[in-house]
């Protein structure tokens, strides 16, 4: 049987360079690099243009590691039986919690700090959500959940997005 779902978010990490300015920022990497490596080769110092390569590759490596790591997101949803969380890692590999919503604490610091962290416990376990998220976003989330959270246990209902 299906329960009415009461909450539901879906969090992702923030990235501001899309895959567009990812392109033109490597273009343009590289050809200013390519540019001062000539520059350095026609000089005679033409070890430079490889330690320029080099660095051309470490820059592209980051980013992409960074990009594979933007696919982890998770899912906090919270219905009439249990609030759940799901967990996609960067490998792919799915992981969930289940918390008796009766007993679920959202803990979170006030005004948020950098080191801030955003957990739900219950009957002694603990998890970490939205680690990914700023410390605003962690504190935005906390109030939502809270809400919907005392929404149902004063039994109102209706869907929380937040």
């Amino acid at each position: 049987m299906a329960y009415p779902i009461l909450f539901d978010a879906v969090l992702h990490p923030h990235r501001s360079l899309p895959p567009s300015g990812f392109t033109l920022l490597m273009v343009v990497f590289g050809g200013s690099s390519a540019a001062v490596g000539v520059a350095f080769l026609i000089q005679g110092a033409w070890p430079v243009l490889g330690f320029l390569g080099l660095e051309i590759g470490l820059v592209y490596l980051a980013f992409r590691i960074n990009y594979r790591d933007a696919q982890v997101y998770e899912t906090v949803r919270l219905t009439e039986r249990a609030l759940t969380v799901w967990r996609i890692t960067r490998t792919h590999e799915p992981q969930s919690w289940s918390f008796e919503p009766a007993w679920v604490r959202v803990s979170m610091d006030d005004p948020p700090q950098h080191h801030s962290a955003l957990r739900v416990s219950s009957h002694g376990h603990s998890l970490r959500i939205g680690a990914f998220l700023s410390p605003e976003e962690r504190l935005e989330l906390a109030h939502a959940l809270r809400g919907a959270l005392l929404a149902w246990r004063s039994g109102q209902t209706g869907v929380v997005r937040p």
